[in-house]
């Protein structure tokens, strides 16, 4: 259930952010802003909510995500010098190939 309290928490903000895009320009051409001034300020409050609510449900996907189901490149490596494939090392003898001097 502590999921279900977080999306309900999570629903409460995105509501409480939409009634203030709708308040706040409602405020600012009671004190005489602009139609413009309001107009724009309502669409940029919109915006940064959208962003925040993509945010947020982006959050709640991955903290509900379980481990078994994360990516392979996050998992911790197994030995002391895990490397991907075989022959390319560093440092060491070359046999043969491009030799300086000349």
């Amino acid at each position: 259930m502590a999921g279900q309290q977080h999306q309900d928490s999570t629903t409460d903000v995105v509501r409480w952010a939409a009634f203030s895009c709708v308040l706040v320009p409602v405020v600012l051409l009671w004190y005489g802003t602009s139609l413009a001034g309001a107009t724009g300020t309502a669409l940029g409050l919109a915006a940064v909510t959208a962003v925040c609510r993509f945010l947020l449900r982006r959050s709640e996907r991955g903290a509900a995500r379980s481990p078994a189901e994360e990516p392979a490149a996050l998992a911790p490596r197994r030995g002391r010098h895990h490397r991907g494939g075989t022959g390319a090392h560093r440092g060491g003898r070359h046999s043969g190939g491009n030799t300086p001097g000349g």
